[in-house]
């Protein structure tokens, strides 16, 4: 079958026509993909960033696709758990070590798969399952939003990000973000946040504070030498939820700030099943449709990721699967 496969650090992934298609678990049933799309996990993958990397593994996450005669969508999440708190040791995602979606077929547990939601095609469908569900559980399950309150979510233009701000609108919150060019601005400030500051800025915590001042929820995934300026935002009593490092570690940290001003910081990745149930009703409910980038054919891998890594993209970047 066709797929785009990992080989190693130093080679990347490929694009193969011929690839023997793997046997599958027995607990696992098979979907013909009609699309799949990229994420920042692909990348840290292509760049061996990415903890127990495999050769000859097929990759990504996320994909929408025909089982039984039906459009489906599938949780890319495997072995959760019990404890919907926090996932289990055996708990991985599809694309690695898993083969994954970027394929004509593949395998998933039958307990993965719903119902796609009606108002989207395959491409936007495509987009939703790991982006939407990392977007939910931060937003609702971790933070817990609700309407009326001042969130603000960092690095507007992301996949997840752009989830988050979608989401949020959804469910009645003032939103607000920050982003790295004037262009990114104009588009999030179309989609109806309250306020964008350009995170290029010397003093852009300072003139977003001043501007609009401080919020209640905080949701990023850069952290780095930012993150505490982050945190230095919050309202008192507030929360920050993290579900990524993009920019690694933190070193400004202070605990004075936290602990005096009562603040929750909370970690979130993925999400459980029944968050991955929450998520798509709520899309269903409020009628959401993923912020696409581009679309390319499936042997267009390499230009796909070339886009993904580009800093002016805004929203997925789909793969089209014949």
């Amino acid at each position: 079958m066709k797929a785009v496969v990992f080989e190693s650090e130093e080679n990347g992934a490929t694009y193969n026509e011929d690839f023997k298609r793997p046997e599958a678990p027995d607990d696992f049933v098979e979907i013909s993909m009609k699309a799949s799309a990229l994420n920042k996990r692909d990348d840290f993958i292509l760049k061996g960033l990415y903890p127990g990397l495999r050769p000859n593994v097929v990759l990504g996450s996320d994909g929408c696709g025909i089982y039984e005669g039906r459009p489906v969508v599938f949780d890319p999440g495997i072995n959760w758990g019990e404890n919907p708190d926090y996932q289990s040791p055996d708990y991985h995602i599809l694309g690695m070590p898993q083969h994954g979606t970027f394929c004509e077929k593949v395998s998933v547990p039958g307990t993965n798969i719903y119902t796609k939601p009606s108002h989207l095609d395959f491409t936007q469908a495509a987009a939703l399952p790991l982006a939407g569900l990392t977007a939910y559980r931060a937003l609702f399950t971790r933070a817990g939003l609700e309407a009326g309150q001042k969130v603000l979510i960092s690095g507007g233009g992301g996949g997840v990000a752009l989830f988050c701000i979608q989401f949020a609108i959804a469910s009645g919150a003032r939103v607000f973000s920050t982003t790295g060019s004037k262009d990114k601005q104009d588009r999030l400030l179309k989609m109806g946040l309250e306020g964008v500051v350009n995170y290029n800025e010397k003093s852009w915590d300072k003139d977003f504070s001043s501007e609009f001042g401080q919020v209640d929820v905080v949701i990023d995934s850069a952290g780095g030498d930012g993150f505490h300026r982050l945190i230095n935002l919050l309202n008192p009593g507030g929360t920050l939820v993290t579900y990524g490092g993009t920019l690694g570690k933190s070193d400004n940290i202070s605990p004075q700030v936290i602990f005096w001003k009562q603040l929750n910081i909370k970690g979130s990745t993925m999400g459980s099943p029944q968050d991955f149930i929450d998520m798509l009703q709520f899309v269903e409910q409020h009628q959401i449709v993923p912020v696409i980038e581009r679309v390319f054919p499936l042997s267009d891998f390499d230009r796909a990721v070339a886009r993904l890594r580009s800093k002016d993209h805004f929203g997925k970047i789909v793969l089209t699967i014949s």
